[in-house]
């Protein structure tokens, strides 16, 4: 059976929120709900454009609710980690006194009987609010608003930007060929694969010849070197971001292993200040010891398993033109 890893990549970014969803945000800190006028129509949230005709609105502002009417719901009975709820909640189109168009929130009823069309609700709100629809933590049955947690005031100043997280979790099968690896890796061995009809050796990958096409099992493994030349690199500056932990310029180089044809990507310079790294250097494999942490085999990870860098191993440097033409 074939295994899956599952990556999540995130990063931050800020978003610009304009003049009507930044007062939009805004009066939530101050537990306040604005909608936006539109001839005969109040639009909740407010929009700057009407939806129908696409032309920009005044911005004459509305307050609604705070309570309004359910128009329609849906029960969720097995929240994800995604959902504003960690226990079972209704999805509810909710006209807020004022206001025209219904707005979508999370209603906190106990149960699915407790939900009807019809019904009233309230909102509850975050004790600090900064500026997020999700400072109306829900809404909850009956006309009264609530406060979760101690009332910490409204924002100090206008909300014009708004903090973003974007993720996206991805799964990757991962081959055989690649676990065999990892397992060497621990006990610091590199493995590749000799293709047996063009005789060229492969690492990491799928365990497959592209050229023959050939799915390359265990009789097909060699052990590889473990020291190369280094045939390009890339210093880095880090940009701080959340999660960031380097401060200072590092490399990632290529290294190609004496003897063969194969490349290790996107590795690490050890104990070599960025700027005396250089194209034609000799350098020699370091390996995580058995005490650390190994993620999906450690180090540089995937098929490199345990392999943390590279480091200078001292030998002359190799003087060929042609090593900035060996990337893959």
């Amino acid at each position: 059976m074939t295994r899956f890893l599952a990556s999540t990549i995130t990063f931050p970014y800020k978003r610009s929120l304009g003049p009507v969803v930044g007062a939009f945000m805004t009066a939530l800190t101050e537990r306040r709900i604005l909608g936006i006028r539109n001839g005969e129509t109040v639009l909740v949230p407010p929009m700057e454009w009407d939806p129908a005709t696409g032309a920009e609105l005044e911005h004459d502002f509305v307050e609604v609710g705070p309570a309004g009417t359910v128009k329609s719901w849906t029960w969720v009975s097995a929240p994800s980690e995604q959902h504003p709820l960690a226990h079972p909640f209704a999805f509810a189109l909710i006209q807020l006194d004022g206001a025209t168009t219904p707005l979508l929130h999370a209603v906190d009823a106990g149960s699915a009987e407790a939900m009807a069309e019809g019904g009233r609700v309230a909102p509850r709100w975050r004790g600090t609010r900064l500026g997020r629809i999700d400072d109306i933590v829900c809404f909850v049955p009956g006309e009264t608003p609530e406060t979760e947690g101690e009332d910490t005031g409204p924002a100090e100043q206008p909300v014009e930007r708004m903090d973003y997280l974007a993720s996206i979790t991805y799964r990757n099968p991962v081959p055989d060929a690649t676990d065999r690896a990892v397992e060497a890796s621990k006990d610091h061995r590199l493995l590749g694969l000799r293709c047996p009809t063009c005789q060229r050796v492969y690492a990491g990958g799928r365990g497959y010849c592209p050229i023959d096409a050939l799915e390359l099992g265990p009789d097909c493994e060699v052990e590889l070197p473990h020291a190369g030349t280094i045939t390009n690199y890339s210093i880095v500056t880090p940009v701080q971001y959340p999660g960031q932990t380097e401060t200072e310029p590092f490399v990632r180089a290529f290294v190609l292993l004496d003897g063969t044809d194969v490349i290790v990507p996107y590795a690490a310079v050890i104990d070599l200040p960025a700027d005396e790294v250089r194209v034609g250097q000799r350098v020699a494999a370091v390996w995580a010891s058995p005490a650390e942490e190994i993620d999906e085999g450690g180090g540089m990870g995937g098929a490199w398993g345990a392999l943390i860098g590279w480091i200078p191993s001292g030998e002359p440097d190799v003087a060929d033109p042609d090593l900035v033409n060996r990337i893959f």
